[in-house]
């Protein structure tokens, strides 16, 4: 797989590690060829109508984009299109695709939206999909827009309007809790007897038991080093490692911070990580974080799930896309759950992203661009980029889920490594689990602020009151222009 791919943000990737599947796609298809719209119809007109055009596709280096430029021949042969696919780290590409926008250039066909760094704050730029859908002239979608995964759908497809699709779900990046099962079997009732409860991860897990169970490792066992690690570097994965404490403490970023993630918000209003409950957050994160691996604070993403593989530590939040390299180096070691519950709910930081045609394009290169969007989504994409050995993301469909293969793949022994975080996937994805930060067209810089904040929290600079007032007052002032009194 493409060992050369920066990571990036909460989406960032992993992307090396989604994709370690040990089968071909077309064995996997082979089983599959139920899923909805398996099969394309290369003689189809609506298909062919674009042949000769050539798309250009701007994407961050992730492995579902890695996986469509390694097998783009069968898009090719079933259209006649060319595509260009020119990938990049996610500000750089944000960058082009902003100046791209904003002279009307129209010089990228399809692009990777990533909610808060591109479909926020360009919304306006982006072809609403439905009008692709709804042309007879053109394909429609198998299983249209009501085959992806429905927060998925809100929190990559759309912006404020609750009807326009901007982009379809491409990948779902989300943080899971990951364990050493080996050891959790090894030690579980010598846990049970000290701790006074099952320490096996489960639904019905606090957060409060998951710093016990950290403790614990810390103190009794010599096969790793620490109970816990985090990705708590002064970067973004530590505004996503704490935001699933302050979820599940019942603290958000701004009121109504379900919509204002789900759907996104031009004037999200004042922040709330002032309230008490955001308070409580950070003071059980400070305390979490003095046990945890001291790593923590240098690790990413990234950095963390390689201390995870390396048996430093017995558990951690990390993103579920990790499970193929966990599974190439610990093979059978490793167990999977949704993360832990505060007092108010259970929450898991979604980073998927999808991808979105250009409104600037003229009007045949936009229609041709729904060619390949509708194609790269599709379900039986999904399922060849899913066995892929150079990269694949999770799928966003709900038909591949349900398709037998991959209902198999669950379960161990398995060719499909990612497919072991499936429960823990269903149970975050659920509305009231499901984690969003703020879609606002500032995130950006609102992200920098909280995670500039928290970092001085770890370090000792601030009380966890005054490190939640700083970032309120800082991103208040940033969206100030979108308050409403």
């Amino acid at each position: 797989m493409p060992t050369s791919l920066p990571a990036r943000s909460p989406v960032g990737r992993r992307a090396l590690l989604r994709g370690a599947a040990a089968v071909g796609a077309a064995g996997l298809l082979t089983a599959c060829g139920r899923a909805a719209g398996a099969s394309f119809d290369a003689g189809a007109a609506p298909w062919r109508r674009y042949a000769g055009t050539t798309l250009n596709f701007i994407s961050e280096n992730t492995a579902p984009t890695a996986a469509i430029a390694a097998n783009l021949v069968p898009f090719t042969e079933l259209t006649g299109i060319h595509v260009n696919i020119v990938t990049l780290e996610l500000s750089a590409l944000a960058q082009k695709v902003a100046l791209d926008l904003a002279s009307g250039n129209g010089e990228y066909d399809v692009v990777y939206a990533d909610p808060y760094q591109v479909l926020a704050p360009y919304a306006a730029a982006f072809a609403d999909l439905r009008e692709f859908q709804e042309n007879p002239d053109l394909p429609r979608l198998p299983g249209g827009f009501g085959d992806f995964v429905a927060t998925h759908l809100d929190a990559a497809g759309r912006f404020e309007d609750e009807e326009k699709v901007l982009a379809l779900p491409y990948d779902s990046a989300t943080m899971i809790w990951q364990y050493r099962a080996d050891l959790f079997a090894k030690y579980h009732d010598r846990m049970a007897a000290d701790l006074g409860f099952d320490p096996t991860p489960s639904d019905g897990t606090t957060w409060e038991q998951y710093y016990a169970i950290a403790r614990w490792f810390n103190e009794h066992t010599d096969e790793v080093k620490y109970g816990t690690g985090h990705q708590a570097k002064q970067h973004d994965s530590l505004m996503c490692d704490f935001s699933n404490v302050l979820w599940a403490y019942g603290g958000d970023y701004f009121d109504d911070g379900a919509r204002v993630g789900s759907l996104g918000a031009t004037a999200p209003g004042r922040c709330r990580l002032g309230s008490e409950r955001a308070v409580a957050a950070a003071e059980f994160y400070q305390r979490l974080l003095k046990i945890a691996d001291p790593g923590s604070r240098t690790w990413d993403w990234d950095g963390l799930g390689a201390a995870f593989r390396a048996g430093r530590i017995a558990m951690c939040p990390n993103f579920h896309e990790y499970a193929a390299s966990n599974e190439a180096v610990m093979p059978g070691k490793v167990g999977y759950a949704r993360l832990p519950k505060g007092p108010a709910r259970a929450a898991g930081m979604y980073g998927g992203t999808g991808i979105a045609i250009s409104g600037v394009a003229p009007k045949r290169r936009r229609e041709a661009a729904w060619l390949f969007a509708n194609w790269a989504t599709a379900p039986k994409t999904q399922l060849a980029g899913l066995a892929s050995k150079v990269g694949g993301g999770t799928p966003t469909r709900t038909s591949v889920y349900a398709e037998r293969a991959v209902l198999r793949a669950e379960h161990r022994p398995t060719k499909l490594p990612n497919m072991l975080t499936a429960k823990a996937l269903r149970e975050t994805w659920r509305p009231a689990n499901i984690g969003l930060r703020p879609k606002i067209p500032m995130w950006g810089e609102c992200d920098t602020a909280v995670y500039t904040q928290l970092s001085g929290l770890l370090a000792g600079d601030a009380s966890p009151r005054a490190t939640m007032r700083a970032a309120a007052e800082r991103i208040d002032r940033i969206t100030a222009r979108g308050w409403v009194a």
